[in-house]
């Protein structure tokens, strides 16, 4: 009679295993309680927390913000939540750009990483993994965003008060709450929105024009400005958009526009009329 064995084949082919599978078995006589107190979830990194859900932009949106953006070639293009690194990639393939991207998930820094590596772009764009509110942002010349509306306000007051004048924010599906868009686009079911940062005038001026000064005070919400020169005169109709400003003003009985750009601390004119501002503090 044959005998037939009813253990698993692969205890018949390697019978040493067996006795490893008894030592190591939980019913085993040589079986240790974990010490008291033991949690193997501190051994276990959790998950960072994410500031927006990861959402990937579709190409021709990609393609519509780089567009409305203006991206030229060796401008420094940073992405706030870069995800799988597109925009990125098609800012540097497509226009020449530079670019950083920052992400709090390390899986997608290595993926995006790969990505640029694949795209041939490894040499101009590179990702880390970064908390979006301590990435420094003053040398971008384009920060793009995919975020969450309570985000991009958390993050406004840094673009207003980091970015150089003339840097341009795009961000997908949400705006900046009471900072009004430059511009904005639909593509499909997606609304862009892009703002240029303003110079920050507000302050004390002393305003030169016709060879006489006058005490020139601003206010600025934004792109708008305000303010009054000399004792009483109203400053209206003033707009800043990056380092270009224009306002109007009454002069001894008279209207006159004024029209400059910002050098360093000086308002230097761009018009008919030979004017000139410089901070008085």
């Amino acid at each position: 009679m044959m005998t037939v064995s009813l253990a698993p084949r692969w205890l018949r082919i390697f019978p040493a295993a067996a006795i490893l599978l008894c030592a190591c078995s939980p019913h085993s006589d040589n079986e240790t309680d974990a010490p008291a107190g033991f949690d193997p979830a501190r051994f276990v990194a959790p998950a960072a927390p994410l500031d927006a859900p990861q959402l990937a932009s579709d190409y021709d949106v990609v393609d519509a913000m780089l567009a409305l953006a203006g991206v030229r070639p060796d401008d420094d293009v940073l992405d706030l939540g870069s995800g799988d690194g597109r925009v990125l990639i098609a800012a540097a393939r497509v226009y020449g750009a530079r670019g950083i991207g920052v992400d709090i998930d390390p899986a997608k820094v290595r993926e995006a990483t790969a990505n640029a590596r694949r795209a041939g772009v490894a040499d101009k764009v590179s990702f880390r993994r970064q908390d979006l509110f301590e990435t420094p942002l003053a040398n971008a010349e384009v920060v793009t965003l995919y975020l969450t509306p309570e985000v991009n306000l958390r993050v406004r007051p840094r673009i207003l008060a980091e970015m150089q004048p003339g840097a341009k924010v795009v961000s997908e599906q949400f705006d900046m709450g009471d900072w009004r868009a430059d511009e904005h686009r639909r593509v499909g079911d997606t609304m862009l929105y892009m703002w240029i940062v303003p110079a920050r005038l507000a302050g004390r001026w002393t305003l030169t024009l016709d060879g006489h000064d006058w005490p020139l005070t601003l206010t600025q919400h934004y792109q708008e400005i305000g303010g009054t020169l000399g004792a009483d005169s109203r400053v209206g109709e003033g707009w800043v958009s990056g380092s270009r400003v224009r306002f109007v003003a009454d002069v001894d009985g008279h209207s006159r526009v004024f029209e400059g750009r910002l050098e360093g601390d000086r308002l230097v004119s761009t018009s008919g009329e030979h004017w000139q501002a410089v901070r008085a503090g």
